[in-house]
């Protein structure tokens, strides 16, 4: 006898299995099947929605599958309830603005740097302006610490990359808008132009433009340290238009022919 209960229970369970598969399957099509009437404009944004009865007879399944298929569209912002009066489509929502991608700079393209060098002269010399002017001692101190770690790197013969970039990161962080940081956060190492188009381990090929650079950066951190907003403005400036030059410069050594 109680193996007989135990195989009811056994088909019983199995039954309603089986039927709450079914009414997954027929809320995922009627699902399906409004979502694709509604992009196609067969109900307009602001229409009313037929009711669940004549959704449910029009359609064949119970009114649970349709309460659950216009839950899915609810969930998408397709569809809203409104209380007393139905459900309604809802205006197709404002595509969300494509991320600033600048983080793959492709190495074999040197305009892509130059790109890249332009957008940061926008934003970067007036954060130097701002730094200027708004850094706290805290700041300062980090700022020249920073530059010091670069000329750390130099004399040890090592690459200057990391320390480079948190040079710029910390000016950044100086003019006490994160909107600056995030900015260079979000482009990455490329701020570095080598990182993105030479070997790191070739500066030591490159005594010369290192030093050069240094010089560039000094004439940053000592303007803003001495709260010069004009004269970080043009330091700024002269070192990421410097770069521009330069890269323009290897750009057309690419492009020269073969003789």
């Amino acid at each position: 006898m109680r193996g007989s209960e135990q195989q009811g229970t056994a088909n019983r369970m199995a039954l309603q299995a089986r039927k709450e598969a079914g009414a997954g399957t027929l809320v995922q099509k009627l699902g399906d099947t409004l979502r694709k009437s509604i992009v196609a404009g067969q109900f307009p944004p602001g229409s009313k929605l037929p009711s669940e009865a004549q959704l449910s007879e029009a359609h064949g399944v119970s009114r649970t599958v349709v309460r659950e298929a216009i839950a899915s569209l609810r969930a998408d912002r397709l569809v809203e309830a409104r209380q007393g009066a139905g459900v309604f489509v809802l205006a197709p929502s404002e595509p969300a603005p494509a991320p600033l991608i600048v983080g793959n700079i492709d190495p074999a393209r040197v305009s892509s740097m130059i790109e890249l060098l332009e957008l940061r002269t926008a934003v970067e010399v007036e954060a130097a302006g701002l730094a200027a002017l708004r850094r706290s001692p805290a700041q300062e101190e980090v700022i020249l610490e920073r530059h010091s770690a670069i000329r750390a790197c130099l004399e040890a013969g090592q690459s200057t990359t990391a320390a480079d970039f948190a040079l710029h990161l910390a000016i950044a962080e100086a003019t006490n808008n994160p909107r600056f940081r995030e900015f260079l956060a979000l482009i990455g190492k490329n701020v570095i132009p080598r990182a993105a188009l030479r070997d790191e381990d070739s500066e030591e090929d490159q005594p010369a433009y290192l030093r050069m650079i240094d010089t560039e950066h000094a004439d940053i951190v000592e303007a803003i340290s001495s709260g010069n907003e004009a004269a970080a403005r043009d330091a700024m400036r002269r070192h990421l238009r410097g770069s521009q030059a330069r890269y323009r410069a290897l750009l057309r050594e690419q492009r020269r022919p073969v003789r």
